[in-house]
C-alpha cells in the first residue's frame, strides 16, 4: 500500500495545533487594505481555528 502524499499548498497554509485543532489565517487581508478599518484589520490579524468538517478535510489532505 503506497504512502499518502501531503498535500503542498495546504501544508503551506495549514498549521495544526497540539490538540488536534486546525489553524489558518483570516481571508481578506491581502490586498486593498487602505479601505478596511484599523479595527477591521486588527480583528482579521493572527489565526484563526477550525473544527468539524473543515478540520476533518485539511487533516485529511495533511495525511493526518
Amino acid at each position: 500500500m503506497p504512502k499518502i502524499k501531503t498535500h503542498s499548498g495546504t501544508k503551506d497554509r495549514v498549521r495544526v495545533s497540539k490538540n488536534g485543532k486546525v489553524c489558518l489565517a483570516h481571508p481578506n487581508m491581502n490586498h486593498f487594505l487602505g479601505k478596511k478599518s484599523g479595527a477591521r484589520k486588527r480583528r482579521l490579524s493572527g489565526l484563526q481555528t477550525h473544527g468539524g468538517k473543515i478540520a476533518r478535510d485539511v487533516k485529511r489532505s495533511l495525511g493526518i
